[in-house]
């Protein structure tokens, strides 16, 4: 833990942020007590004394937690705005050793915990819909509050990754994922709205960055196949840990019982912070040489050959130009890739947050019952399931690029299927079953791909920007997907995936002309042929 301590600049602010945190969520627990007598319904209380002092504590504990995590800020300023510094690199022919997999193990349960709390959306809209008293359409209101805030979220998180660290944003993000275990205990719809926009805030800033952390920490020969498989298995974790959770504490505890998971979830995290290196191309982009060189070696192996190896695995490089923000993602070597990249999250938003989301509606207007409708859903989604373990041989062992394209061209076609059964009225189960089947495999390719490829394409000084600016553009079109829900343009099922169609197809021709190929090089010749301006056939 001793290489760790680096951005614990202020220990005791950050465990007495954490405690501040942790007792404002716990003062809300007698009064979601007072409830049990009602079937946990809170619906109307007067908040008392004791949970408002508790919902003052909570920012105030993240603003200690934040101050004792940013790790020495007058030099890291000094660094990252100089006139030169230098960048250490990691050596790509490091083997995967027990170091790494602690490291995958601990960000895929941080994933796993990240997707819980949005996925338990779906879960908790029933039981608030009836103890509030609210229309469906109102309740959606809380699914679109939360994609802003992960949208939002996505884009502040990576910044702050870029600036104070990723291990630092980490468990920040997941502090106000406790922090937001309240929303279990609101009396009123509005104020649920508010902590479901901050509950997606903080879960939306997690996701991009340990994509960010695992990119600059695996070896090369195995850093695209491990984060294909950190985003398949972390995201299908989180969801089974949802309907599970659903199951074993609705009946009893009510919905409330799924938001208030925050807390102990949130807490793993946190406990599990310590296997959470810095990332070595950080520190050493940010001046901290030394903490750079004790991380290095814990990754290089064990035993005597430990600190050799660690030396044999840093290089100095050229010197690395100061980070610019989001601007400098949308000129220059980077600019052509990252609007293809929005480009494919936007659509892939529409995709999942609109056309899939009233599949089972507009299946219904063409005959088919509800029943039939859920079940054809349900074995599609069985027959993609293996889907995952083709997208990660892909993106290993041909090409991250051309795989990445393939699938959104696979997508594109798919739409257009779907067009030609709607143009021509076929109401066949079969053909159904299956385009959906290929549907869902596709777009699940293009997001377990996604993220990963931005998160290596990237310098390291934008790299968490980067990845959470492509994050936070598969959110938009989520948002985008429910605001056309509201105006109906997905009611009509053809037009919709011809439109979808669009700019699915213009992503894949603007991947094709500007993206760089990543599988098996190191992330600095990586930037070395963006800066070239070599594209797909380098």
């Amino acid at each position: 833990m001793k290489s760790q301590n680096f951005s614990f600049h202020h220990p005791i602010a950050f465990w007495a942020g954490c405690i501040a945190i942790i007792g404002g969520v716990l003062a809300h627990v007698p009064m979601f007590m007072m409830g049990r007598h009602t079937g946990y319904q809170m619906v109307g209380m007067e908040m008392d004394a004791t949970m408002l002092t508790g919902m003052a504590m909570i920012p105030l504990g993240v603003l200690l937690a934040m101050y004792g995590l940013m790790p020495r800020i007058a030099q890291m300023h000094k660094s990252l705005h100089g006139d030169s510094h230098l960048q250490f690199h990691v050596a790509d022919g490091v083997p995967l050793n027990g170091e790494h997999w602690k490291l995958v193990i601990v960000l895929v349960i941080a994933l796993a915990v990240d997707v819980l709390k949005p996925a338990t959306l779906g879960f908790v809209m029933p039981g608030m819909t009836t103890e509030y008293e609210i229309s469906k359409q109102t309740a959606g209101v809380l699914a679109l509050v939360a994609l802003t805030g992960t949208t939002v979220g996505s884009v502040v998180w990576g910044r702050l990754a870029d600036i104070f660290g990723r291990r630092a944003a980490i468990l920040l993000s997941a502090l106000m994922f406790i922090g937001t275990a309240i929303c279990g205990a609101m009396p009123a719809f509005g104020w649920n709205l508010a902590m479901c926009f901050l509950m997606g805030a903080s879960a939306g800033g997690l996701l991009p960055i340990t994509f960010t952390l695992m990119a600059e920490t695996v070896p090369a020969a195995h850093r695209g196949w491990l984060l294909v498989a950190l985003g398949g298995v972390g995201t299908s974790a989180g969801y089974l840990l949802a309907a599970g959770s659903a199951a074993l504490l609705v009946p009893e505890f009510s919905w409330r019982a799924l938001w208030l998971l925050g807390l102990p979830t949130g807490l793993v995290i946190i406990f599990l912070g310590r296997y959470i290196p810095e990332s070595p191309r950080f520190l050493s982009n940010a001046g901290l040489d030394n903490e750079a060189r004790a991380v290095l070696a814990r990754f290089a192996g064990t035993g005597a050959a430990t600190a050799a190896n660690a030396q044999a695995a840093v290089v100095v490089a050229e010197q690395e130009p100061p980070a610019g923000g989001i601007a400098q993602l949308l000129r220059g070597s980077h600019a052509r890739i990252t609007w293809g990249l929005i480009v494919c999250g936007v659509a892939w938003g529409l995709v999942n947050f609109g056309f899939l989301l009233w599949l089972p509606t507009n299946l219904g207007s063409m005959g088919m019952d509800a029943t039939a409708a859920s079940a054809l859903l349900a074995r599609s989604a069985l027959l993609a399931l293996p889907g995952i373990a083709i997208v990660i041989w892909l993106y290993h062992r041909w090409s991250s690029i051309k795989a990445l394209v393939l699938f959104i061209a696979l997508t594109t076609a798919t739409l257009l299927v779907f067009f030609g059964l709607g143009l021509a009225q076929v109401q066949s189960t079969l053909a159904m079953v299956l385009t959906t089947a290929l549907l869902l495999v596709s777009s699940s390719g293009v997001i377990a791909m996604l993220i990963p490829y931005a998160a290596e394409i990237y310098p390291v000084h934008l790299r968490g920007t980067g990845s959470g600016v492509i994050a936070a553009s598969s959110k938009f079109g989520g948002i985008l997907g429910a605001g056309f829900g509201v105006l109906g343009v997905f009611g009509h099922f053809t037009a919709s995936a011809l439109l979808i169609a669009v700019p699915m197809a213009v992503a894949a021709l603007m991947l094709i002309r500007s993206g760089i190929e990543t599988r098996g090089r190191g992330l600095e010749d990586i930037q070395d042929l963006l800066d070239a301006g070599r594209g797909t056939a380098s």
